[in-house]
């Protein structure tokens, strides 16, 4: 599986312009033929604009899923477009991700689980209630979003479900690049699984994003990192080693789920 993880740099509160450079930047990474490509967390706004949200969130992700079907159809290629804020029927903003197959057709809608109440993302989002599996060319996948990479128990139940690759799209800030870098590789290394984490950069407010936006394969080792600036960055996974490193530390084998209690 190639991946192309675009690393975005995006305006706090400018969804006019950022889903304009969304396309374009989606465009350039086509150019080098990925099984998917892949984008941020709440690209759309960036994180967040505390005042009017409301109105300058997606609606229901309708804009999403013209655009991005589109350009999947287009290039033939798997798109996970991130994630964006999006008002839903019910009046409510969620932090929401869609995935598109070569088709341009949705396969999966993600809303995130856990939100950063530190920064107050709680107050201003509603909080979504399942994991996300889905297939790419046949691949079991599975999604998550930013601080739920903190949450181990929801990756492995994605994992358990069968996942051998897990996305993160995120909007993780430099002031904790040890912990993005090391979460995301923990996460591979338990999980046994090509962990592809997608960051932004740039500012939001006061918050400067780190990029470091990398794939890890099951054993922990790095294939590709990304620096602070925009960039997108490709790279293969070789997919066989998953069942390799599971076969040879066959850690879902020899779990004893009665033990514990989350």
């Amino acid at each position: 599986m190639k991946v192309s993880m675009i690393q975005m740099d995006m305006k706090l509160g400018k969804p006019e312009e950022n889903f304009a450079h969304a396309v374009e930047l989606v465009r350039q990474a086509a150019q080098a033929k990925p099984d998917v490509i892949t984008l941020p967390e709440t690209w759309n706004v960036g994180f967040f604009p505390k005042e009017g949200l409301e109105e300058l969130a997606d609606q229901n992700c309708e804009r999403v899923k013209e655009t991005f079907s589109a350009l999947a159809a287009e290039y033939g290629v798997n798109i996970i477009a991130g994630s964006v804020a999006n008002r839903k029927p019910d009046g409510k903003v969620y932090n929401t991700a869609c995935v598109f197959d070569r088709t341009g057709t949705l396969i999966a809608q993600y809303d995130k689980v856990h939100l950063f109440s530190p920064s107050g993302e709680h107050t201003y989002f509603q909080h979504g209630d399942s994991a996300c599996n889905f297939e790419l060319d046949g691949i079991p996948c599975s999604l998550v979003i930013c601080y739920d990479i903190r949450f181990p128990e929801l990756i492995r139940t994605e994992m358990l479900r069968g996942s051998k690759v897990q996305f993160v799209v995120s909007q993780w800030p430099e002031a904790r690049t040890l912990h993005w870098d090391t979460l995301n590789r923990a996460r591979a290394i338990e999980s046994q699984c090509f962990l592809s984490c997608t960051n932004s950069v740039g500012t939001a407010g006061s918050v400067k994003c780190c990029g470091h936006s990398a794939v890890y394969a099951p054993m922990g080792e790095c294939l590709i990192l990304g620096g602070g600036d925009e960039q997108i960055l490709t790279t293969e996974m070789d997919l066989s080693t998953v069942e390799q490193v599971r076969d040879s530390i066959n850690v879902y084998r020899d779990r004893i789920p009665e033990v514990y209690h989350v």
